[in-house]
């Protein structure tokens, strides 16, 4: 389906409308203008992939110390949640065969990674053994900090969550510190880019 903007430029849309059927409820705001018996529509992954896709996120690795050495995944499914107390959220696929060697150190760091570091990223988003070969790192409290990541955030696990095909985690922040001099790697419609203001 496309449409052209005021612009002239053709614009791709998404949109899908197959049906689901919708538990008996009350109706809640969400659910204004359709009865209870109407369907609700039905999103196929490879829909919501791509239109969720258009949602620039930054791009971390996650750390900690393991019990045979460090351990790391790239993650973007990372948000602050609370001020006071200090709180973020991970979302780690639950297929993930990294997050439980990160969950048992009970802490973990998140660092956010500079726009140089795309190579980075893909390392620790592979399968390869040994995803910190080459990359220099120093001792922060949570875990492995990378050297010229954009910030550092050290946290410590307070719950998990099981949400569909991930697992929600509530991190308490115990350690925070950012650069000023660089900036962040974006992914943005399955592609890593960079923030242009």
């Amino acid at each position: 389906m496309s449409d052209i903007d005021s612009a002239g430029n053709r614009l791709i849309l998404f949109h899908q409308t197959a049906t689901k059927a919708v538990a008996d409820k009350e109706p809640t705001m969400l659910d204004r203008g359709m009865p209870p018996t109407q369907t609700a529509p039905a999103i196929s992954a490879e829909v919501f992939r791509t239109v969720l896709g258009h949602l620039p996120t930054g791009v971390t690795i996650v750390t900690a110390y393991g019990e045979t050495g460090p351990v790391g995944m790239a993650m973007n499914s990372v948000t602050s949640v609370s001020l006071d107390p200090p709180l973020i959220l991970v979302c780690p696929a639950r297929s993930s065969s990294t997050w439980p060697d990160l969950r048992k150190s009970g802490r973990f760091c998140v660092n956010v990674m500079a726009d140089h570091h795309e190579q980075t990223c893909r390392q620790f988003a592979g399968r390869m053994a040994d995803r910190f070969r080459d990359v220099s790192w120093h001792r922060r409290v949570g875990g492995p900090g990378i050297d010229d990541a954009v910030a550092w955030i050290d946290v410590q696990i307070e719950e998990e969550h099981d949400a569909g095909d991930h697992t929600i985690v509530v991190a308490r922040v115990l350690d925070i510190e950012a650069r000023t001099d660089s900036a962040p790697l974006v992914f943005f419609q399955g592609k890593y880019g960079r923030f242009a203001a």
